[in-house]
């Protein structure tokens, strides 16, 4: 219990001191167009909670990129689990997921543009960058299980099912708790960059896009704000829920 009092006043110190430090380069700087007071911040949040355009905004980015995160993560695990049985699988997908890895979202973008609707690229975006992430990932920790213990399962005869519970889950899960825990951030930084660059309509890449245009820094400031926290509790929730899911099945 101490330990946590000391852990959350540790927290809220360091939070304090960066916005004191915030607060100083405003008042250096002198320009609320590059660099608004984090008061001025607040009050332009405090404005935006009450619009009913905000939480549609919210609804509508939010389950498209979720969407797009589950499927990666379900698709991911699938075609890894496939890969380690078939090399046929492995050998077909290596170069796909290399060639997803290595393309910039902005050339993937612009090149999804062409082909399919702009309210739906956030999600097509979020999938093809957690995918591989996913899929590497869990492909790994498949090739790291003991194969000590598989060759002991193998002279018992354990069956496929006990298998995959008592020996691959426990060494899979590590890999796939850290392969979720990056796939939350980068599936929002890049289907919001998706939209900013596609503007599809009631998004919050919209709003992003309207606050540069128009000049609107502190409400620019307010979504980025937003999509920090977001991603930050989406990435707790979905590496405690999948931990937990994973756990029940090993135990």
């Amino acid at each position: 219990m101490i330990s946590t009092r000391s852990e959350i006043c540790s927290k809220v110190l360091i939070f304090l001191f960066y916005i004191v430090l915030w607060e100083i380069a405003c008042i250096v700087l002198d320009e609320v167009l590059l660099l608004p007071s984090p008061f001025l911040v607040f009050r332009t949040f405090s404005v935006l909670i009450f619009e009913l355009s905000f939480y549609h905004a919210l609804f509508t980015t939010l389950s498209k990129i979720l969407l797009g995160l589950l499927a990666g993560i379900g698709i991911g695990v699938l075609l890894s689990s496939l890969s380690s049985s078939f090399h046929l699988i492995r050998d077909l997908f290596s170069p796909l997921v290399k060639i997803i890895k290595s393309t910039p979202v902005a050339s993937i973008v612009i090149l999804l543009l062409v082909w399919i609707e702009s309210r739906n690229l956030s999600f097509v975006i979020s999938f093809l960058m957690v995918f591989p992430i996913i899929y590497e990932n869990t492909l790994k920790g498949i090739d790291e299980t003991d194969k000590n213990l598989l060759e002991m399962a193998e002279c018992y005869r354990v069956k496929r099912r006990k298998k995959i519970r008592y020996i691959y889950v426990p060494y899979v899960l590590p890999y796939l708790e850290s392969a979720i825990s990056l796939s939350v951030g980068l599936s929002f930084k890049s289907g919001i960059a998706a939209e900013v660059i596609s503007i599809p309509s009631g998004s919050i890449g919209e709003r992003l896009y309207d606050a540069k245009v128009y000049l609107e820094t502190p409400e620019l400031f307010c979504w980025t704000f937003v999509i920090i926290i977001l991603s930050f509790v989406l990435e707790k929730v979905l590496v405690s829920f999948s931990s937990a899911i994973l756990r029940r099945i090993s135990l």
